[in-house]
């Protein structure tokens, strides 16, 4: 058996809390971002699991979960590497605009389209077939080989870059990542095979129900 592969979406940040359009935009989690992330965190260290290395965004919200969760995992110090390919989604044009505004501006329809179509990108942004042509390369290159070789490896990244990951993992048709929404601060557990096919899947404390 190869090793383990864990994502976390990031706690709620400051701008989803506004409603505003994020992408490559910095702002950091709210209080209840801090409250998700650690709660991911005590799960992890409740499923027993130390990790090898860690992954995250350039991003300060995905920093700050992934710093939560090692503090309640005991690992404060682990070997951790930053990468702008496991940024969130870059909304263009529309980051930083309230979403209500945007659908004011552009119109609803069009604004669903940018938000919930797989390659009809924003003005000046990436659509999620964008994201997913910056994520996988990562995921193949530096992150895949590491659960190959037998390390636990964790990923605190953004929703769009995670449902790119998910995408694969889980074989998801263009519609099905469509509809995927990732909890925030909840750890999804992949035990991989040989041939990097999923073995198993777990999220962990996922108060949906939903696997």
């Amino acid at each position: 058996m190869s090793g383990t592969l864990v994502l976390v979406r990031h706690g709620q940040s400051d701008w989803n809390l506004k409603n505003l359009f994020t992408g490559w935009k910095d702002p950091d989690l709210t209080a209840l971002g801090i409250e998700e992330a650690n709660a991911g965190g005590k799960a992890l260290a409740e499923y027993g699991i130390k990790f090898d290395v860690a992954y995250t965004s350039v991003l300060v919200r995905a920093q700050h979960t992934l710093k939560l969760i090692l503090d309640n995992v005991g690992q404060p110090d682990l070997p951790t590497i930053r990468d702008q390919a496991l940024n969130e989604r870059d909304y263009g044009d529309l980051s930083g605009l309230n979403k209500d505004d945007a659908r004011a501006k552009w119109g609803e329809e069009q604004v669903h389209i940018w938000r919930r179509s797989y390659d009809v990108p924003p003005p000046g942004g990436e659509s999620l077939r964008d994201t997913g042509a910056r994520v996988w390369p990562y995921y193949l290159t530096e992150i895949l080989p590491r659960v190959l070789n037998g390390e636990k490896v964790l990923v605190a990244a953004h929703g769009n870059s995670l449902r790119s990951l998910v995408m694969v993992l889980d074989k998801l048709t263009k519609e099905g990542v469509l509809a995927l929404n990732l909890a925030t601060g909840v750890p999804m557990v992949y035990k991989l095979k040989a041939d990097s096919t999923v073995a198993s899947k777990e999220v962990l404390g996922d108060m949906s129900g939903a696997h």
